[in-house]
């Protein structure tokens, strides 16, 4: 089997040498043999296995435990346990399924808000009424206030009065939210939703505002989604691949 040096394998990869060292010491790799002078010794065992780190690591879905489930999994390959690794790849890949499923049914749910078929209009309520209502906290509330996705009027009193307006847009919120959208995409969402009732709301939630300056993985939701299950799918073929080349 073939054999590398650090700035061999590094320039192979594409990474910097410390990057190498760094996959070493966090374990995503396995432990090269050393040279009687300290050198490190790579094969073509380490060069898929970065391959496999590079792939899994190419799209960071954070939400429900989906990036500590492909950590673990890289891991493993690491360790040449490539069932067990396999068998967590298809699992996240069914997660990652499942996540694209609820952020479609949340566009969905949205639509249907929007279109009045769901629940028969109330009456104004405060905040601690619609808390109880809706399910959220007060300080979910209070937090999608301050990001600016809802202004509710304020009685004389001071006290927030919210309408069936503003119900409706908490609903689509929630919603939204229960889908790992970001409050980002969420409120590019509402205001073009307010300058055109007849938008495509999947396109303007997949779509971060240009003037954004960080772009998180959930102000591109779906796109990212879609990204990690064909990452996912290529995975499992390394892994049996990797199986068959290297057990």
């Amino acid at each position: 089997m073939k054999t590398y040096k650090t700035l061999e394998i590094a320039q192979l990869i594409g990474i910097h040498p410390n990057t190498v060292r760094m996959y070493e010491d966090l374990e995503l790799i396995p432990k090269p043999e050393r040279q009687p002078n300290g050198y490190r010794v790579f094969t073509d065992v380490h060069v898929e296995q970065f391959r496999l780190a590079r792939l899994a690591f190419q799209i960071e879905v954070l939400q429900n435990g989906l990036r500590k489930k492909i950590v673990r999994m890289v891991k493993t390959s690491a360790a040449g346990d490539y069932d067990t690794a396999l068998k967590l790849t298809q699992e996240y890949l069914m997660q990652v399924r499942e996540e694209i499923a609820n952020a479609e049914e949340a566009i969905v749910i949205a639509k249907q808000i929007l279109d009045g078929r769901t629940e028969e209009n109330i009456h104004a309520m405060k905040r601690k009424e619609v808390s109880e209502y809706l399910k959220i906290s007060m300080d979910t509330l209070r937090n999608w206030e301050m990001n600016g996705l809802l202004t509710v009027r304020r009685k004389r009193n001071g006290y927030r009065v919210y309408s069936d307006e503003d119900i409706k847009r908490l609903k689509i919120i929630r919603s939204l939210r229960c889908a790992n959208y970001s409050l980002e995409a969420i409120l590019t969402m509402l205001v073009q939703l307010s300058q055109d009732p007849e938008m495509d709301i999947k396109k303007a939630l997949d779509t971060p505002r240009e003037d954004t300056e960080i772009i998180a993985v959930c102000d591109k939701l779906v796109t990212s989604l879609m990204a990690a299950m064909d990452n996912a799918e290529k995975m499992i073929l390394k892994l049996k691949d990797m199986k068959s080349r290297f057990s």
